[in-house]
């Protein structure tokens, strides 16, 4: 996949803030080696943890790491210390939080990600909420001065029919899953999804 991605997107689980394990910095510190496109470590995790958390992971070779808005405090911590390790920071929200909730962070931010499914259940449908939450959610950025600073990326839900309606309301990368991994010529479905235009 190194050849069509824009980067490698890893889901990081404590089982409690979520469902399930997912992945232990060794496994960043692994794909690094591998890789020249950059690391996008997704923490889902709680509050307590989230810091050592986001410490970890940037010292094993991560350059973005998203921490939940549901964090509150913590997650703004976070964000500062991954700034201060040279990395940068993004904020990702669960689908029942208010948009609203990435307000704090967003003068602080490189990456904004929208969850368009519930946390930690794989194969859902995409949320007829998460086209309208994309739309909300660039209306702050612009109204916050950073629209053209922040990506605004969808998360949960990307099928070949969803794709369409989320880039036209707003989102500008997808965390690709089934969607390439299933893909016979991925090449051809990567340059689909560059092709995809934001509506005007």
């Amino acid at each position: 996949i190194e050849p069509y991605v824009d980067l490698h997107h890893i889901d990081v689980a404590d089982a409690r803030f979520t469902p399930g394990f997912l992945f232990f910095p060794d496994l960043v510190a692994r794909i690094a080696g591998l890789t020249a496109k950059p690391i996008h470590v997704h923490l889902m995790v709680e509050a307590e943890i989230v810091e050592e958390q986001a410490r970890q992971f940037i010292e094993a070779g991560a350059d973005l790491v998203s921490v939940h808005a549901e964090n509150g405090e913590a997650g703004l911590r976070a964000v500062r210390l991954a700034h201060a390790l040279g990395a940068e920071a993004g904020v990702v929200l669960r689908l029942e939080t208010p948009v609203a909730a990435v307000t704090p962070f967003l003068s602080q931010v490189a990456f904004v990600t929208l969850l368009g499914t519930s946390i930690g259940v794989k194969g859902q449908s995409l949320s007829e909420q998460a086209c309208p939450r994309l739309i909300e959610a660039r209306a702050l950025m612009r109204k916050a001065g950073r629209e053209t600073d922040i990506i605004l990326a969808a998360d949960g839900g990307i099928r070949h029919e969803t794709v369409p309606r989320l880039r036209a309301s707003g989102a500008e990368t997808v965390v690709l899953g089934s969607l390439a991994f299933g893909d016979p010529d991925l090449a051809q479905r990567i340059r689909w999804l560059h092709g995809l235009k934001v509506a005007a």
